[in-house]
């Protein structure tokens, strides 16, 4: 009998952003010949090769952003509108990560119009009754995933540490089911993202109306219950309450056009750890060598 695959699904946008914001301030960028920064690229790389080597994947997805604008801007106005434009040494390292991923021979993934949480929810979707799979992203908002063969592992510190979470410890924690995370989110808002939720209700009294009613939709239907306070705030948001979970809902129907076969790991040959220092990135070939050494 096949042991049952385990896919390692990566949120790239949020490995690409981290590893560049750890050196950037020190003015790190690890330039090309040709003076293009790399940092970024170098540090997503030696992170996914780690994780690789701990957690041991038979199958792996890269997940990205395809662009600026999603169906939410189209939703609403504001979303994600505080954020600022990533900086110009940034900009080139997107499409040099997807590169660089090819080269080592990772399946990358990505809808226009979607955000990698969504490709990360439809791989998901997709395999979770074929595959143990662990999510690796440091988006908390990932957790509303969480299935019984389904992990998340929230970056933590440098290229090791992570916060995991399986669905036991979330029901633990929070004593809702995963799912309905969302709906705590709906009430709370995201200021990173730029959607209020209801002013004046935060995560402790999210939490509490959705551990009591159930959802969204419940808390509405009983809003006669609550006190005068709740009530007045919630009617007042209700319309910015239900397009806020719409925002934090993650979609799971992107369509994946890949069989599991196609997430299959490469081998590391010498030729592709040749080829990644021909092209100037010999401190993700150096690394990578170290973890695989047999190739």
């Amino acid at each position: 009998m096949n042991e049952q695959p385990h896919i390692l699904v990566v949120d790239g946008m949020a490995l690409l952003f981290r590893s560049f914001f750890a050196t950037a301030p020190m003015n790190q960028f690890f330039r090309k010949a040709d003076g293009t920064p790399t940092n970024g690229v170098q540090g997503f790389a030696r992170h996914v090769l780690t994780a690789q080597s701990m957690m041991k994947p038979t199958h792996l997805a890269i997940c990205w952003d395809m662009g600026v604008h999603t169906f939410r801007n189209d939703l609403f106005d504001g979303y994600k509108a505080n954020r600022p434009s990533p900086p110009d040494e940034l900009k080139p390292q997107f499409d040099m990560a997807k590169k660089v991923s090819e080269m080592i021979g990772w399946k990358n993934f990505g809808e226009v119009g979607m955000e990698a949480d969504d490709t990360i929810g439809s791989i998901v979707e997709k395999w979770k009754n074929d595959a143990k799979i662990t999510v690796v992203s440091g988006d908390k908002d990932l957790l509303q995933l969480l299935n019984p063969s389904t992990t998340i592992a929230l970056t933590k510190k440098g290229y090791t540490e992570y916060n995991v979470y399986d669905v036991q410890r979330f029901e633990e924690e929070y004593a809702i089911a995963p799912a309905l995370f969302a709906d705590v989110k709906a009430f709370m808002g995201d200021s990173s993202d730029g959607y209020p939720g209801v002013k004046g209700i935060g995560p402790k009294t999210a939490l509490s109306l959705i551990q009591k009613y159930g959802s969204v939709d419940g808390v509405l239907a009983a809003i006669d219950e609550l006190k005068p306070a709740q009530r007045s705030k919630i009617t007042e948001y209700e319309e910015m309450l239900k397009l806020s979970h719409q925002l934090a809902k993650i979609h799971t129907e992107v369509p994946i056009h890949a069989t599991i076969d196609d997430l299959s790991l490469p081998s590391l040959t010498q030729e592709k750890l040749d080829q990644l220092t021909m092209d100037g990135y010999s401190l993700i070939s150096r690394h990578a060598k170290s973890l695989f050494p047999n190739g």
